[in-house]
């Protein structure tokens, strides 16, 4: 059974420690390091050292990348839906052709 009790997790960005709640401690950890990540990212390429500035701009990167990851994603989703409508009509047709042989009269051929 999983855990869906709320547990602290003490997580460092950007060498600030946040103590968080959640029930999957690994995942916010996991957040955590993303984060950081693209915090440092944004300041090893800019000149800021303010830290509000840095995290909005991370968030920014981050916020385009989700988008990106969205469209991608209904792009996927919309090629699926079409190569299932196709392999239905496939399918029907292919059962329909095999009704119609079927259904013919059987002929012997006479050796």
């Amino acid at each position: 059974m999983e855990n869906t009790n709320p547990v602290s997790v003490s997580v460092e960005i950007y060498d600030q420690t946040y103590h968080l709640r959640g029930i999957d401690p690994a995942h916010i950890d996991q957040l955590a390091r993303i984060v950081d990540g693209k915090m440092r990212a944004v300041s090893a390429h800019g000149a800021t050292v303010d830290s509000l500035r840095v995290a909005v701009l991370a968030a920014l990167n981050i916020a385009d990348e989700l988008t990106e990851l969205r469209a991608r994603h209904r792009e996927l989703l919309d090629s699926l839906d079409t190569t299932e409508t196709t392999n239905r009509r496939r399918a029907s047709s292919l059962s329909n052709m095999l009704d119609e042989a079927l259904s013919e009269p059987y002929h012997r051929i006479a050796v």
